[in-house]
């Protein structure tokens, strides 16, 4: 393989991995819905959280279930719980 082979197909996989990032999140911290608030409010629209954590972008972010049982992967403002983004 080349140089420029090698060059372009890291490229791709570079760009690849920034598309595939979440939203960024912008809010203080002290603004924040406290965890197990937001965990419970979920939880009361019919979710089933398997894995929650804090993006990269510090976002909320959740994988589990909708209440349809769907597998979901969602991205939500900490302070307001807006769905920012879901897979």
């Amino acid at each position: 393989m080349n140089t420029k082979s090698l060059l372009a197909g890291l490229t791709l996989c570079l760009g690849a991995t920034a598309a595939m990032a979440g939203p960024t999140c912008n809010v203080p911290k002290d603004q924040w819905m406290k965890e197990a608030d937001f965990k419970a409010q979920l939880e009361k629209q019919g979710y089933q959280i398997r894995t929650f954590k804090v993006s990269k972008g510090q976002c909320y972010e959740i994988y589990g279930l909708d209440k349809a049982g769907k597998k979901v992967e969602i991205y939500f403002n900490p302070a307001t719980a807006a769905v920012l983004e879901s897979k």
